[in-house]
């Protein structure tokens, strides 16, 4: 029983939970934390944007036909306001133009669309930033953490045992691994909502090649 009991006791000591392993890591995991938060805002923040820009409307390239066949320019001004995406503020840009030659008016499309390919790409920037940025920061991290445990080593004298290597070696393990997994969240991050981003612009792109097929349409 005393035997048990010690080699339980010994287990529990031994045992190392993630906020121990994170304080071990020393100041170099809080801008590492900072990143991780960033990085995560970012994501979720971008996604909201992009899923909301990607919505379709399936008989809207319709009506705008119709209205512009009929001559109702103001309605299709109106529901391009209306439905409040991409695709419809370049669509709308290009309803202003009518009457001007084509190339006036895919330019002022193209001016939109490059606005809007802007504002949704707005923070991949910073997100790419942090996917190379968190690693370099880690590797910092497993630096000065061996220099910690250089320096113990040193002044340990003949006397150096595990113990006075453990603090900086764990520094330089833990801060890698945080970093690590800044960087491959960010990273994968990143890449996700850029291929949303992709996927956003081949449809702006393609309801600008339906409106212009619609304006040189022969008339009835």
């Amino acid at each position: 029983m005393v035997l048990l009991q010690a080699a339980e006791a010994e287990v529990e000591v031994a045992s190392l939970n993630l906020f121990d392993m994170a304080t071990r890591g020393g100041w170099i995991m809080i801008p590492l934390l900072l990143l991780c938060i960033i990085a995560v805002y970012i994501f979720v923040e971008r996604l909201i944007v992009i899923r909301k820009a990607a919505e379709k409307d399936p008989s809207f390239m319709d009506k705008i036909k119709d209205y512009i066949n009929e001559g109702k320019i103001e309605a299709a001004l109106t529901l391009c306001k209306n439905t409040d995406t991409p695709y419809s503020r370049m669509i709308e840009k290009g309803i202003t133009r009518l009457g001007r030659p084509m190339n006036d008016v895919m330019v002022a499309i193209e001016n939109v669309g490059n606005i809007e390919v802007g504002k949704l790409e707005r923070g991949l920037s910073l997100l790419a930033t942090i996917a190379g940025g968190g690693p370099m920061i880690g590797f910092l991290g497993t630096v000065t953490g061996m220099i910690q445990a250089f320096f113990n080593m040193a002044n340990a004298g003949n006397n150096v045992d595990v113990t006075s290597l453990a603090d900086g070696i764990y520094t330089a393990m833990v801060t890698t691994v945080a970093g690590l997994i800044v960087g491959i969240v960010a990273f994968f991050a990143y890449n996700y909502l850029t291929s949303k981003v992709d996927t956003v612009v081949n449809n702006m792109e393609a309801r600008t090649v339906e409106f212009m097929d619609i304006l040189n349409e022969p008339a009835n």
